[in-house]
């Protein structure tokens, strides 16, 4: 008996691979034949395989090899040296995983050339690269910042590092060379100067150099010759002789130096870290849902042209029938052509996707990656991948089509008529079934956070849409009975040609939907931030923060003339923080807080907070009022000062009468709070805390006079009299100036203010715009341009595949005297149906979404504690602008470009 079967399996196997041999032999036939509906195939599958596939080799070509890596930092040394510990070390086999032992100090004390070269071999040669050294030059009335590069472009050791492009390598110290991003950052050129920030002597611009590891702007420094120099990361790249005896690695590893050579150490002394991070499983299966989102709208896109093609080869795949082919063999027909034309489409995709890398390599590096590639190659695994998803979205588009090919009427075939599929009806209940189950899908995820299963429902919702589409088109055909001539025949055409139409319709509606719900949760968020903030000043006044490392900064009044001078009718004042008595060590800090008397602290704990009853009741109590009204403020906040009075009014914008009463309050030794729960008689208590050490230690405490501001910004800000510091056993020093402003200053006036300050030292403005300064207009235009561009491309190919399907009809319309513009019109009408439909479809339906998944958000909100802000509903007026005018433009351009001559043809039925 298995004998028997199996050679009946193996018939079957070789019938079908013959018939596959056929129907792929067919499909190549008629893609010659139907040349522009094969072109318009193609486009639509290789456009996005060329995207993906220059994407690809671009990755791969900037992903360096560890040889490419070692051979562009070490360039024509040896090794590189960096002196990172007093005491031993330890490090992997090629010094990318580094550690110091338990209780080993850092090496805080400068390298020089001599304590290495008792290190080294006889005959080693040295040079030392300070990576990152900040240098800020003054260009177009601004201070611009770009990267530094410290090192000797003539030693031959370092010749490697960098190309000279143009003149020649800087050597004075009056000299410079930049890179091309950094003579556009500069506005500058070969021999032009350009002027320090720090308001130091102009430098010249003697070279144009290139640095492979860093194309962003970046300006090449001679050496300075200052040993203690600290500035940025400094190592030492070695020459080392021929004769260089083993064990190297490991001697310099027992002084605290890290070793990378070329060749790994023979005994490394850490196991390898792991560099890169492996995406989680929702990481994955995000992206995954959202590449499936992309190749439901490229199949949705590219399925009409099948469907056309399939009517219009009606009385072929009649006469295969005829011929004894049975419904598999149909179907194998159809599906053909999209194998044949997904494999079309990947190999075009591939090639000018890979050609296209190769040939826009040198920008992709510059404006793109930063850095240039390492060797030219591609990316094999990748490519497979992105081949097999664009035959499977051709294989896709194909399938609806496949099944009605094989459904149709033999009889009605031969004959050239045209059968109506039957439209069943328990398509649009399974797609009204996939909506619901997408949208609780959908609320489910927003509610848990989970954005995998957000994603999940959207795609189900979305399917669910597709399958509603067709019945939809019906409904809409079957009310056009009422409307004129063109817009009848529209619909009737949409209708009769659902398999074509709704695809279409679909489509739109994917690309507007996403782009709406997108939008409105943009516009929310955005709403949710900006309602969130609190200033940390009043608006319009600014701080000038010093660098925070000890440095002294200029006194009050040369700050204040060159304010006056920018700002006319700003006052200055000094502030000053709490610091640590002396001595205290590295990473340590001194803070005060001020204590909350009993009673007065909000009474319920976290497990009580999960009860909407007690929420509800510690809204209301105002001994939890910092948990309900809090915000994010930004800017440079000042949350405990020590002043007597004079940087009051500039940081916390309390009236005169209030700063007055305080004024007082601090010259009696006393503080000022901007909470009245923390204030008992008229009385504060003070807790200083050393932070930072192994354990934090208590300096001092105090209860001193007190008062509360009641106007001002609402920010928590404690100010420390300096009798009330001296009593908590702390020290003063000075972080900036306080500048209270007669007028919001404009962005062109901090910028020359930040200029002329930065002659005084290392001084940064910052100004209070009360809000977080982020603008999303142009990622909602982004969002509804690219929707546009697909309902407008949607709605050619479907107007398109509609004429040359409608061609008898217009003939027949010209034929009893239709007007020459009838054609335009009715063109003008498919437009209309297409994107019209899809885009209202798509708004409605992007609308929902966003609001299902926001009042989702709102209700995980309304749980939390502390007190966050909902997210408000918000219409993305832009976005819906700009969709609102996409139909009518692809109307216009089906008008614009539609031949007015109705062709009068002789028909043989």
């Amino acid at each position: 008996m298995n004998s028997e079967r199996h050679p009946a399996r193996v018939r079957r196997l070789l019938a079908a691979l013959r018939s596959w041999r056929a129907a792929l032999r067919i499909a190549r036939r008629e893609a010659r034949r139907a040349r522009g509906r094969t072109a318009l195939v193609l486009a639509m599958i290789t456009l996005p395989v060329l995207g993906l596939a220059l994407s690809a080799v671009s990755y791969d070509m900037a992903e360096l090899s560890r040889a490419e890596r070692i051979d562009r930092r070490l360039g024509a040394a040896d090794a590189e040296l960096r002196w990172v510990a007093e005491d031993p070390v330890a490090q992997d086999a090629w010094g990318d995983t580094t550690y110091q032992r338990d209780g080993v100090p850092g090496r805080s004390r400068p390298v020089t050339a001599d304590e290495l070269t008792a290190l080294l071999p006889a005959g080693s040669r040295l040079a030392e690269v300070r990576w990152w050294v900040p240098f800020e030059a003054r260009a177009g009335g601004r201070r611009e910042t770009v990267d530094g590069r410290l090192l000797d472009l003539t030693d031959p050791l370092l010749r490697g590092q960098g190309r000279v492009l143009a003149g020649r390598p800087p050597t004075g110290a009056d000299e410079v060379g930049l890179n091309r991003a950094a003579l556009r950052r500069l506005r500058a050129g070969l021999g032009d100067r350009i002027a320090p920030a720090d308001g130091s002597a102009e430098r010249t611009v003697v070279g144009v150099v290139e640095f492979p590891d860093n194309l962003r702007p970046t300006v090449a420094l001679p050496p300075t010759n200052q040993p203690g120099d600290p500035r940025g990361e400094s190592s030492w790249l070695v020459d080392l002789p021929a004769d260089a005896g083993p064990g190297l690695t490991e001697r310099l590893n027992a002084r605290g130096i890290v070793v990378v050579a070329r060749t790994p150490a023979p005994h490394p002394t850490a196991e390898p870290g792991t560099t890169s991070i492996a995406p989680t499983a929702e990481d994955t299966g995000t992206a995954l849902l959202v590449a499936g989102l992309g190749l439901l709208e490229v199949v949705l896109l590219v399925g009409p042209a099948f469907a056309v093609g399939v009517r219009r080869r009606r009385r072929d795949l009649a006469l295969v029938a005829v011929a004894g082919g049975d419904a598999a063999h149909l179907r194998r027909i159809v599906l053909a052509d999209g194998v044949v034309l997904g494999c079309a489409g990947a190999a075009a995709g591939l090639a000018l996707g890979v050609a296209g890398a190769f040939a826009a390599r040198p920008l992709i590096e510059e404006y793109v990656f930063g850095a240039r590639f390492g060797a030219y190659r591609v990316f094999p695994a990748a490519l497979a991948a992105i081949a097999v998803v664009a035959v499977l979205a051709g294989v896709l588009a194909a399938l609806a089509p496949a099944w009605t090919a094989a459904r149709q009427d033999v009889v009605a075939g031969l004959a050239g008529r045209r059968s109506a599929p039957e439209h069943r009806r328990r398509w649009p209940l399974i797609g009204a079934l996939l909506a619901v189950v997408g949208v609780a899908v959908a609320a489910l995820g927003a509610t848990r956070g989970v954005t995998v299963v957000l994603f999940a429902g959207v795609v189900l919702g979305e399917l669910g849409l597709v399958f509603v589409t067709p019945t939809l088109v019906g409904v809409l055909a079957r009310a056009g009975r009422w409307l004129p001539l063109a817009p009848r025949i529209a619909l009737r055409d949409a209708s009769r040609n659902r398999s074509s139409a709704a695809p279409a319709i679909s489509a739109v509606m994917a690309a507007v939907a996403g782009s709406v719900a997108l939008g409105v949760y943009v516009a929310s968020d955005s709403a949710r931030t900006d309602a969130s903030y609190l200033p940390a000043m009043p608006y319009g006044h600014a701080m000038v923060i010093g660098p925070g490392d000890g440095t002294p900064l200029p006194p009050v009044p040369r700050v204040a003339e060159m304010v006056a001078a920018t700002l006319p009718g700003s006052t200055v004042a000094r502030v000053d923080a709490p610091a640590c008595p002396a001595p205290f060590g590295d990473g340590e800090w001194c803070d005060v807080r001020v204590d909350l008397p009993a009673g007065r602290a909000c009474p319920y704990q976290v497990e009580q907070l999960r009860d909407a009853a007690v929420r509800a009741r510690a809204r209301s109590d105002p001994r939890c009022s910092g948990w309900v009204e809090g915000g994010y403020p930004t800017g440079y906040s000042v949350p405990v000062s020590v002043d007597d009075g004079d940087a009051l009014a500039a940081l916390t914008g309390a009236g005169p009468e209030e700063v007055a009463a305080a004024r007082r309050v601090l010259a009696a030794g006393g503080a000022v709070v901007t909470d009245e729960r923390y204030l008992l008689a008229g009385r504060l208590t003070l807790t200083a805390t050393r932070v930072g050490a192994p354990e934090p230690a208590v300096i001092g405490t105090a209860t001193v006079p007190g008062y509360a501001l009641r106007g001002g910004v609402g920010v928590d800000q404690l100010t420390v009299s300096r009798a009330a510091a001296a009593r908590l056993g702390l020290d003063t020093r000075q972080i900036g100036y306080a500048v209270a402003t007669a007028a919001a200053p404009t962005t062109a006036q901090q910028d020359r203010l930040d200029v002329e300050l930065r002659r005084l030292g290392r001084l940064d403005v910052i100004v209070e715009r009360g809000t977080w300064g982020s603008d999303e207009r142009s990622l909602l235009l982004v969002l509804a341009v690219g929707s546009g561009l697909i309902t407008v491309g949607a709605a050619a190919v479907a107007t398109g595949l509609a004429a040359a399907e409608g061609r008898a009809d217009l003939s027949t319309l010209g034929a009893v005297g239709a007007s020459p513009r009838m054609r335009r019109v009715l063109s003008l009408c498919q437009a209309g149906v297409i994107a019209v439909l899809g885009s209202a479809l798509g708004i409605v339906v992007g609308l929902g979404t966003a609001v299902i998944i926001l009042v989702a958000l709102n209700r995980r909100i309304a749980a939390a504690w502390p007190v966050q802000e909902p997210y408000p509903i918000l219409v993305p007026w832009l976005t819906l602008g700009v969709l609102v005018v996409v139909p009518l433009v692809a109307m216009a351009g089906a008008a614009l470009f539609t031949r007015s001559r109705l062709a009068v043809e002789r028909r043989l039925d």
